[in-house]
């Protein structure tokens, strides 16, 4: 059994609380990231302690790391960051602040929570997961911000892999393709305030794509990997003796990584147009 604490960030559903889950179960003493109380009761049913994290707001962070400091001796086995959002619409009309919001989560949150408890994690020669995407690799329409960050998460991930590697702290990048999670019922939820805020004629210029977007969402996630396939790869990465640096989850992602390795671009784009085109 493993031992230690662990935190994973936005554990109130989805990816971030299979891993509370399976952590637990592995013998961690889990820190399970939420935003609300009300939240925070699923993640203690299964096991993991609830602690209020929001990684947009540096009070609550701070207040993360000296709890690490004050009641587990400032070590730290594990981090999972694992909270994001998606924010989805076309770089012509999705306003600027919806861009710096994706970021403001996607990325500099995980920067921030990660920044807050290396020196826990450096005493423990603990392990960090980043939870990318295949969209880290691969970006399609629409998907922009999202991709973005994903884009910018591996870029982080390798940079600090190499820079806490004289430390003995491992780090390892999780890219799954589609996943059965609420993150796309509350993009196609925030979908219609998005549309409004596009305009007339961007609607008249992308709305049948943005509809087609919608539609293949719905339908991937609905067809995606359970959240536990996800955690699987969270495990091994914070418990195996000699962790992947990445792990692709999903034949779904396998094959899309695949297409966009052997294909030319354009060749990729049409085969992305076809799919949308359902």
């Amino acid at each position: 059994m493993a031992s230690g604490t662990v935190v994973v960030t936005g554990s109130s559903t989805g990816i971030g609380h299979a891993c509370a889950v399976a952590l637990s179960a592995e013998g961690f003493h889990v820190l399970a990231g939420v935003r609300n109380e009300t939240d925070g009761e699923a993640t203690r049913d299964a096991g993991a302690e609830p602690v209020i994290v929001d990684v947009t707001d540096a009070t609550t962070i701070d207040a993360l790391a000296e709890r690490v400091r004050e009641e587990h001796d400032g070590r730290l086995a594990g981090l999972v960051n694992n909270a994001g959002i998606s924010v989805a619409g076309p770089l012509e009309g999705l306003p600027i602040d919806e861009w710096r919001r994706q970021f403001e989560v996607n990325v500099f949150g995980q920067v921030a929570v990660t920044k807050a408890l290396l020196p826990a994690l450096r005493a423990a020669k603990g392990r960090i997961a980043f939870m990318s995407s295949v969209g880290g690799k691969s970006a399609i329409p629409l998907l922009g911000p999202y991709g973005a960050s994903k884009h910018a998460i591996e870029a982080v991930g390798d940079s600090l892999r190499q820079e806490m590697e004289p430390f003995g702290v491992d780090v390892a990048i999780i890219e799954p393709g589609s996943v059965q999670t609420p993150i796309w019922d509350k993009g196609l939820a925030e979908a219609a305030t998005v549309r409004a805020a596009l305009g007339d004629e961007v609607n008249r210029l992308y709305g049948d794509r943005l509809d087609a977007m919608a539609a293949l969402a719905e339908k991937t996630g609905a067809a995606g990997v359970p959240p536990a396939e996800v955690a699987k790869a969270v495990t091994h990465a914070l418990t195996a003796d000699r962790p992947k640096t990445r792990y692709v989850v999903g034949r779904e992602a396998r094959a899309q990584l695949t297409a966009n390795a052997i294909l030319p671009d354009r060749a990729f784009d049409r085969l992305v147009a076809r799919l949308m085109q359902g």
